[in-house]
């Protein structure tokens, strides 16, 4: 007889080990590629999730785009470091989680004294399925 799956039961924080950083729904993330030469794609938490063992720990993103990902392409007035808010979700293994970041909106990226590796601002929403 095949063994019941543990129920899966949604987490108000997770601890992702490798970068021992505290994650919650609402935070920005920076996502590992498949493809190494890319850069790390950036989603933001709407839920986490795990089986009734704690092992497998899933997150519930929505996407961020960057302008080159999407069909108009980059456009000489986007910023180096400008994301689109899609309507792309997905759910991912909390494995591949590289660390945290901050999407800002543009005023409050503007008055940034530095900006950091881990700075985007979003101006835009983009939807994906259209």
């Amino acid at each position: 007889m095949a063994k019941a799956k543990a129920p899966r039961r949604t987490l108000d924080t997770y601890t992702v080990k490798s970068i021992n950083k505290t994650i919650r729904a609402g935070d920005c993330v920076l996502m590992r590629p498949s493809d190494p030469a890319k850069p790390s794609y950036v989603a933001r938490i709407e839920r986490i999730e795990s089986d009734g063992r704690g092992t497998n720990v899933k997150v519930h993103v929505r996407w961020y785009y960057r302008p080159e990902e999407s069909i108009g392409g980059r456009r000489q007035f986007h910023g180096s470091k400008e994301v689109f808010l899609s309507d792309h979700y997905d759910i991912q293994s909390a494995d591949t989680i590289e660390g945290k970041c901050t999407v800002h909106t543009f005023k409050s990226y503007t008055k940034l004294d530095a900006v950091g590796n881990e700075d985007f601002f979003c101006r835009f929403e983009y939807n994906s399925t259209e």
